[in-house]
């Protein structure tokens, strides 16, 4: 099974391109769709991995915070458009108590032992579908991906591993990709995502924070992708449903990702 092909990007975390994934008719084209981690390291010049993709646009799912915090450094000529996935205030509860607490082992232990971190990350998922933030932050995504002259795209958030886990998933299941390999392309970033944070980490548990509650936060867990799944088949029936009626696509846009997108 194919899942996104790694980008030996040495300034950029966890850099992969979707194409070669198996969709409906084909395959996703290489060199148009980008995911990734946040770019605040990002050295062009030091970078030629990087470089070589000619990156178009950027779209930066991350929160106002999490943006000032470390900014794009956004490549020259590139186009960056921001899609805040939970500026909805219905969506970012759960994901900024789980921050607070990472900070602290002793608080973290106390409100997020014995599985309840994995339950604040799958409601996390279901805001990736449901939040007015999120769907709006989703249609810039597809709509960018689906401009017929807008050239290569890179989508990420901090990790890249959640807003934009979905944000894949979502492209690949509007592309008509099958269940295993929506999954397997979602699991494929766990390891990455889990080296790029190890010093956080381990920092945690060295001061006390359960195992646990690391792995349910920076662990690619197909539970969460089900999550968002479910929440599309309980308000929408289907992805193309959501698409349309979640997301306000319209067919022609639907038509044009997939033109563009297949091969």
């Amino acid at each position: 099974m194919q899942c996104s092909q790694i980008v030996g990007s040495s300034t950029v975390a966890n850099l992969r391109d979707l194409g070669g994934v198996g969709v409906a008719g084909g395959r996703v084209r290489p060199g148009l769709a980008f995911r990734s981690g946040q770019l605040d390291q990002l050295d062009v010049r030091s970078d030629p991995a990087f470089a070589a993709l000619g990156v178009r646009t950027v779209v930066d799912l991350r929160t106002e915070r999490e943006r000032a915090a470390r900014p794009d450094r956004v490549p020259g000529g590139a186009h960056l458009l921001v899609a805040d996935v939970m500026a909805d205030p219905a969506g970012t509860g759960t994901a900024a108590r789980l921050a607070a607490a990472f900070a602290d082992p002793v608080l973290a232990n106390r409100e997020f032992r014995g599985g309840r971190a994995a339950l604040a990350l799958a409601a996390d998922y279901r805001s990736f579908v449901t939040a007015e933030s999120a769907r709006q932050s989703y249609r810039q995504l597809l709509t960018a991906l689906a401009h017929r002259d807008g050239g290569p795209v890179l989508f990420h958030c901090t990790a890249g591993k959640d807003r934009t886990g979905w944000g894949a998933a979502l492209v690949l299941l509007l592309l008509g990709a099958d269940d295993r390999t929506v999954t397997a392309e979602y699991m494929s970033v766990g390891a990455a995502v889990r080296s790029a944070f190890a010093p956080l980490i381990e920092a945690f548990t060295a001061r006390g924070g359960d195992p646990e509650i690391a792995d349910a936060v920076f662990g690619a867990h197909a539970e969460y992708l089900a999550a968002a799944r479910q929440a599309v088949e309980d308000g929408w029936g289907d992805v193309e449903s959501y698409a349309r009626a979640g997301l306000g696509i319209k067919d022609e846009t639907l038509g044009h990702l997939r033109e563009r997108l297949v091969v």
